[in-house]
């Protein structure tokens, strides 16, 4: 799970973000370290990472839900979207063309947007996950609030999550 079991050394050092843009949405180039340091650069604003991929089509329907809750809370929130596209053959960049095509086109220039350098099923794991969507929030001072996922939403919700959800567990931190 992202933060729990990663030492306070890890989480301040972690792997910068490479940037990979030439002209466009701007997207950075980390492994599950680099967006440990993401998370840790935005303490003291609520987070939501997005775990998502192009290939999977409630990740593309519900992307831009977390684009409109950047925007209605601005500055009090983090928003990072990381893609879990590459799939370990060729390079990362090579995936670089479709995620950013997608992020253009649904105009993801306000919030930071990652492509995970590991690939998916290495990360699946390292996240305990099943399969993307999956939406993490973290409270202000970086602790992990809610996990929403396929598993976490069957369990907990009787139903698939959505950004109503995310939202409203959002707008619970912000008003603490």
């Amino acid at each position: 799970m992202l933060v729990a079991g990663l030492s306070p050394l890890i989480l301040a050092l972690g792997t910068a973000a490479s940037p990979a843009a030439a002209a466009g949405v701007e997207v950075g180039l980390v492994d599950t370290a680099g967006l440990e340091a993401q998370i840790a650069r935005h303490r003291g604003r609520v987070v939501v990472v997005d775990c998502w991929s192009t290939s999977c089509p409630p990740c593309v329907k519900e992307f831009p839900r977390l684009l409109e809750l950047q925007r209605r809370h601005g500055a009090k929130i983090a928003c990072i979207s990381l893609s879990l596209d590459y799939e370990g053959i060729d390079a990362p960049e090579d995936v670089l063309p479709p995620v950013r095509a997608f992020l253009e086109k649904v105009k993801a220039d306000g919030i930071v947007n990652l492509l995970c350098t590991e690939e998916a099923d290495v990360v699946y794991r390292k996240l305990d996950l099943v399969s993307v969507p999956a939406v993490y929030v973290y409270a202000a001072d970086g602790a992990l609030v809610r996990r929403f996922d396929e598993d976490d939403a069957t369990k907990r919700l009787g139903r698939p999550f959505t950004y109503d959800d995310v939202g409203a567990e959002v707008e619970v931190l912000l008003a603490k």
